[in-house]
């Protein structure tokens, strides 16, 4: 067994902040700016009839919201774009914002996709999946011995 000593103070776990931001060329380049966009946190619940995904989404609607499903995997993703402009005879101000995501989750075989349901209410998108009814009947059926 080995034991290896880490920092747990961030910015020291990885120095190469330091060297991004020193370095001009580098600066506009790092990991750290590409990191504007933000997932939603999500809670995946597995129940005894169904499977249940939670999606915080604060401020949004139920129009800016597209589920789909293809090929055993359910697709969460929106778009929303803001634009404000204030005019006044001595100046005039735009804001434009701009989000986005995507959220891929890989069904399970027991998930009825063709059943899937979404609701949105207090910023909480709630998809849920029912699961198929395992069949309880036992099939006989004699092998033959060849």
């Amino acid at each position: 067994m080995s034991l290896i000593r880490r920092s747990d103070w961030p910015l020291l776990a990885s120095p190469s902040w330091i060297t991004d931001f020193f370095d001009a060329e580098r600066f506009f380049d790092s990991d750290w700016l590409r990191r504007t966009q933000m997932l939603p946190a999500v809670n995946v619940n597995e129940k005894e009839k169904e499977f249940e995904i939670e999606m915080a989404a604060p401020g949004m609607k139920k129009s800016d919201f597209k589920i789909s499903h293809e090929n055993h995997t359910l697709t969460i993703s929106s778009e929303k774009e803001e634009k404000r402009e204030e005019k006044d005879k001595d100046y005039m101000r735009r804001e434009f914002n701009y989000t986005s995501f995507t959220r891929s989750f890989n069904l399970p075989e027991n998930a009825m996709e063709d059943k899937i349901a979404a609701h949105y209410e207090d910023g909480i998108l709630k998809v849920s999946i029912p699961k198929k009814v395992p069949s309880k009947e036992t099939i006989s059926k004699p092998i033959e011995v060849r």
